[in-house]
């Protein structure tokens, strides 16, 4: 648990690319564009923000209010997605509110939405810490139940409704982190840094399956090699994860 690559030594040292679109995933059709604004999630439906030139967000929507972050269209491994949480028009612009991944946990900033490729989702990701399971909806359909292992009692997962998956990447399949990781917007609440990294908090595979179903993590969540395939499959940049006690 961190993510500055590598978290174990000379195990995670082969991040390549972006894994491919996943499903579930759609461009916003030109019926949605003509119907719709992009707005908070909901059960059925996320709105994603492919960011598209190099921006800050901002404390509220505005030009002139606070900077809260700098905002870059590409990460290490890509270009950078951004879960919408709201949206307003102000002097005629349209400003979308989306998740950060900077501390605190669920912190948000406002961008304008011209410097947005928006998409929908129908995927939502749920991680149930006490019955150290996750579950994936696809239109409000259950379509992946996975156990997991989940953070010790010293370095617990954080909780919260509002995170999402920040990206993909693809790792050596025989490390310590498993075949891919998936970074989350959030971060440790009991860790600063770890292993050289931030304390930013991730799902990923595993070198040690005999862990899976216990507390056994410094916060990641971790998952089998085979089920974290198929979860990358379905859960893009941008797809929301709420974490339950």
């Amino acid at each position: 648990m961190r993510l500055r690559l590598p978290l174990a030594a000379a195990a995670t040292a082969a991040a390549a690319a972006l894994l491919p679109a996943a499903a579930g995933a759609a461009p916003a059709s030109a019926g949605e564009r003509a119907s719709a604004v992009p707005s908070a999630p909901t059960p059925a439906r996320a709105w994603i923000g492919r960011l598209v030139v190099r921006t800050v967000a901002r404390a509220a929507p505005r030009g002139s209010a606070r900077v809260v972050t700098r905002l870059d269209p590409h990460a290490e491994l890509g270009p950078t997605h951004y879960l919408v949480t709201r949206s307003a028009v102000r002097n005629g612009a349209r400003w979308l509110e989306v998740l950060l991944a900077v501390r605190p946990n669920g912190r948000r900033g406002w961008v304008p939405a011209d410097f947005f490729q928006l998409s929908t989702t129908a995927v939502r990701v749920t991680i149930d810490l006490s019955d150290r399971r996750l579950t994936v909806h696809r239109r409000n359909r259950v379509v992946m139940r996975a156990p997991v292992a989940v953070g010790r009692a010293g370095t617990p997962t954080p909780v919260g409704r509002r995170f999402a998956v920040a990206e993909q990447i693809r790792m050596d399949p025989r490390g310590f982190l498993g075949p891919v990781v998936l970074p989350l917007t959030g971060y440790s609440e009991t860790l600063n840094e770890f292993a050289g990294g931030n304390g930013r908090v991730a799902i990923h595979g595993t070198s040690l399956p005999e862990l899976i179903g216990t507390r056994a993590s410094h916060g990641c969540v971790r998952m089998y090699n085979r089920d974290i395939r198929r979860l990358a499959r379905l859960a893009r940049a941008g797809t929301p994860v709420e974490i339950r006690r």
